[in-house]
């Protein structure tokens, strides 16, 4: 490959980088937020209790005005996949088309039914708009299964077999679903957005408390996503260890990046903190055979190390270890606090008291975003050279077009814009005042009370 070749590699791995980052918090509220605004009117219609219906209603505008915003991002990702990555697409476009063309059938349905959910609180009855929200839940949750099922294909390809540089003997169905990475990456993806946009949410809502802004409304609204965000913080810790043991098992070159694990060890050890500094951890923790028994259940199991592979073949592994520790810190911290609510909530029937409490929850929601993006690091970057695992080198997918730096800086300001844009939309919506119509709900029949 020429220089200029391996400039737009650069290049294009910045750019979709930038979009990731950017998208990837939307996907989190296209996959959790729309069940917690369920949950408030699923309250309502169970307790007749207006409070519930003006959260739903008011929570019903920041999930139309995120839909919104997902919508531009991930419309730049579509394009940028084929733009940046034309090779990619060209030869294994067979292989995960039908992947991308049911998130596609997923995203018009979510749009169709936002659209009767948001139209529809005085138009419907309670039970009928209730269920119209049910199609946006399934729908945000099938679009994100075949985004995340592809990227399982990616980090483990099967259902095609390679014949002069083109994918044949396509099999789609065995290329998303039959895959040990779907899984546990699946899983893990779908706990990471509840905890994303719990802890978001809550956030907000625990700044007010600090601010004493306190009536029964935010401590509801404070309470029903910081009670979701906690009960998923301390099983994300579990769903991690699951899927890292996936890793160990099907790319151990990531592994031993994560790791920092310059030689195959038997009984390696795990080390906390520190520098690579190409030949083995410095200024870390070093705890004994701690890898070999987290990766393997075994204390004295052999470990693979960098040294297996080429140097041209391995990631860039500061990136991808410091990426990996910050997600494990931060997941850890936020599986700590989640217990702290989940006992008080317990022992004493009531939320913590403690300012430190809510000041640990408005900082719970940046930190789970930051927690987010290192995690789709450690996956992404840690996958490297290869954009199709031991298949396609990235290098051999990027475009030879030039002119990317232009775009990359259209993009950054473009993406400025919106986010300047959303918080405006945001900080308007907090601030608006009830509306007079919520407060004068429909009047319950007595088997609609207690529908769900």
């Amino acid at each position: 490959m020429t220089a200029a070749h391996q400039a737009y590699l650069l290049q294009a791995r910045q750019m979709q980088a930038l979009s990731f980052a950017v998208h990837i918090p939307l996907v989190c509220f296209g996959i959790a937020f729309p069940a917690m605004v369920l949950f408030a009117e699923s309250l309502y219609l169970r307790t007749g209790d207006a409070l519930y219906r003006t959260l739903a209603r008011r929570w019903t505008r920041i999930m139309a005005a995120l839909f919104a915003v997902g919508v531009i991002t991930g419309t730049i990702l579509s394009f940028e996949m084929g733009l940046l990555w034309p090779q990619f697409t060209a030869t294994f476009g067979s292989v995960f088309g039908l992947g991308f063309a049911v998130e596609g059938f997923s995203f018009f349905m979510e749009a169709i039914f936002i659209g009767i959910y948001v139209y529809g609180w005085d138009r419907l009855s309670p039970r009928a708009h209730f269920l119209s929200g049910v199609p946006i839940v399934i729908s945000g949750m099938t679009g994100s299964l075949m985004v995340i099922a592809v990227n399982a294909w990616m980090n483990h390809p099967t259902g095609f077999t390679l014949v002069g540089g083109q994918a044949t003997d396509v099999h789609p169905l065995k290329a998303l679903f039959d895959n040990s990475f779907l899984w546990p990456e699946l899983t893990h993806m779908y706990i990471a957005g509840y905890i994303v946009a719990g802890f978001l949410v809550a956030g907000a809502y625990a700044i007010g408390r600090l601010r004493g802004k306190w009536g029964r409304y935010e401590r509801t609204a404070l309470a029903i996503p910081l009670t979701i965000a906690a009960l998923a913080s301390p099983v994300q810790v579990l769903v991690g260890d699951w899927a890292a043991r996936d890793v160990a098992a099907q790319q151990p070159i990531k592994l031993a990046a994560l790791e920092g694990l310059a030689k195959t060890t038997e009984g390696a050890p795990e080390h906390l903190l520190g520098w690579y500094s190409g030949e083995k951890v410095k200024y870390g923790i070093e705890i004994p055979k701690l890898l070999s028994l987290l990766a393997y259940h075994d204390p004295n199991a052999t470990v693979a190390g960098l040294d297996t592979v080429p140097k041209d073949r391995q990631p860039p592994v500061n990136v991808v270890r410091i990426a990996f520790q910050a997600m494990v810190g931060i997941g850890t911290l936020l599986a700590l606090l989640g217990v702290w609510l989940l006992a008080v909530r317990i022992r004493r029937k009531r939320l913590p008291e403690s300012p430190w409490f809510y000041r640990a929850v408005a900082l719970a929601g940046p930190a789970a975003l930051v927690a987010l993006i290192a995690g789709w690091v450690t996956t992404e970057v840690g996958r490297q050279p290869w954009v199709v695992y031991k298949v396609m080198l990235t290098s051999q997918a990027v475009t030879g077009a030039g002119g990317i730096v232009v775009g990359y800086a259209t993009l950054a300001l473009v993406y400025l814009g919106v986010a300047c844009a959303t918080a405006w939309i945001l900080r308007r919506l907090a601030r608006a005042p009830m509306d007079e119509h919520e407060d004068e709900p429909p009047p319950l029949s007595p088997a609609t009370a207690t529908a769900p």
